[in-house]
């Protein structure tokens, strides 16, 4: 019989070393660790974000020996701090995107980060770790993202505590039988369930789902079992979450609606899934990027004046008009809509990476503006890669279409992109800096929780008294 998914996962995952890594992987690693720190820095300014530190040190405080909860200093425990951590990326919005609808670095990045600091890990270590978690995560959502979301679960956190199991345990150094036992224990406590926001609530993402990864590492550490046909069984993992275990899918962004399962561990190490990661630096869901960029440059080529335009049409995957295939959201023309983000790049000719839909104050003619804008579905139409058609007064019409990569960045563009948010930064630029260049040298440092120091709130020098 052929190795179950896990074990080929976990074998793959122990036997890998930073020597293995391609230099463009260590490059992307090093870009998304970049993003999702400079995330967790802005996050950090957030009332709910303090409210649920505030939480953890009352109840899971740790003191000397603690996990560190980034920018704030506070130790508490390995678990609080790996939610803390990712709530800190969620709140900040400057996250990664895969496949539209999972954010892999909000998970896989603080549940390294706790690891590496409690083993005293080096960069390599991490980078490692990271690399692994981001593989298996994305790998195991791939093809299978719609039809989660169509059984009422939302594949961001069922799929995130994969890959941040994955990049703990890499680090925590699991061997095989560990951290098949860590990827199987991970198939109970993986959830997202989409009732809350529907019915006026909110749901437990990825801080959840990182949260449940440092247990799940410890107790595979620890020795317990978890089984070995829990993503591929007749009551596993893609059979509970899609409906079937055979790969036949009711809904897919593109192509074939029967796929397989083995497609999910082909090409291991030689095909890097991680490198279609997404950096999504405006706060909006990432399938809105292109309509910023590829439609300002649409109008720069062709010197389009916002006053020359008639209407807008974008073509789009037909997942990004509806979020979810079963419970579709309204595709409608309001702040923050895929309208309203074309209008941004027809007026403004870009967007702030600092800007908040529905917080900040819009020009009048981008309201205006987002009127004259339809999204239209399509079954062919890549993610993340509209079709954009401007018409003009005149009689004209000028298109450009966006490959669905403008913005999967190595790591010199995503230290370009990332700088504007440091105005924003509760920290002085100079320290931002520092934490950029660590980021960049990151293969150098001895011990990786440098990287953890440097974004924490320098506390003033006490006064001296006469």
């Amino acid at each position: 019989m052929p190795a179950s998914l896990s074990r080929q996962l976990a074998k793959w995952v122990v036997g890998l070393t930073y020597k293995d890594l391609p230099p463009y992987v260590v490059d992307k690693v090093k870009g998304l660790t970049v993003q999702a720190v400079g995330s967790m820095l802005l996050g950090y300014q957030s009332p709910e974000v303090k409210n649920s530190i505030h939480l953890f040190k009352e109840e899971e405080g740790a003191g000397h020996g603690g996990s560190t909860i980034l920018v704030d200093g506070a130790k508490v425990t390995k678990a609080a701090a790996a939610y803390l951590n990712s709530q800190l990326v969620f709140a900040g919005a400057k996250l990664d995107s895969y496949q539209m609808l999972t954010h892999p670095g909000s998970a896989i990045i603080p549940a390294g980060l706790v690891a590496a600091e409690a083993m005293g890990a080096s960069g390599k270590d991490l980078i490692t770790g990271l690399a692994a978690g981001y593989e298996v995560l994305e790998r195991m959502a791939k093809d299978f993202i719609p039809s989660v979301m169509a059984r009422g679960f939302h594949s961001g956190p069922v799929f995130s505590i994969f890959g941040a199991v994955v990049s703990a345990g890499k680090i925590m150094k699991l061997d095989e039988d560990q951290m098949n036992s860590a990827i199987a224990l991970s198939v109970s406590l993986a959830a997202g369930n989409l009732e809350g926001p529907r019915s006026g609530g909110t749901m437990i993402r990825e801080t959840g789902a990182t949260r449940n990864a440092m247990l799940v590492a410890m107790l595979a550490k620890e020795g317990m079992k978890g089984g070995e046909t829990t993503l591929e069984g007749d009551a596993g993992l893609y059979y509970s979450f899609t409906g079937n275990n055979k790969g036949k899918l009711p809904y897919v962004f593109t192509g074939r609606k029967t796929l397989g399962l083995k497609k999910i561990t082909a090409g291991l190490g030689q095909e890097w899934e991680l490198m279609n990661t997404v950096h999504r630096i405006y706060s909006t869901g990432g399938f809105n990027l292109a309509h910023v960029d590829v439609t300002a440059a649409l109008c720069a080529e062709n010197n389009i004046k916002p006053q020359d335009v008639e209407k807008v049409e974008a073509v789009v995957n037909w997942m990004e008009t509806v979020y979810n295939p079963a419970f579709p959201n309204p595709s409608e023309v309001r702040v923050g809509s895929t309208h309203y983000f074309e209008a941004y790049g027809i007026v403004k000719r870009g967007y702030s990476a600092l800007a908040r839909p529905g917080v900040d104050k819009d020009p009048p003619e981008v309201l205006e503006m987002m009127k004259k804008v339809t999204v239209i579905p399509s079954k062919t139409q890549t993610s993340f890669g509209p079709k954009i058609t401007i018409y003009t007064k005149n009689g004209k019409k000028y298109t450009k279409e966006s490959t669905g990569r403008e913005f999967m960045w190595d790591l010199k563009e995503e230290i370009r992109r990332i700088k504007e948010i440091t105005p924003g930064l509760p920290i002085p630029a100079k320290q931002f800096d520092e934490i950029v260049a660590a980021c960049r040298g990151l293969d150098k440092l001895p011990k990786a929780d440098k990287l953890i120091q440097l974004t924490l709130l320098k506390q003033p020098a006490p006064s001296r008294s006469r």
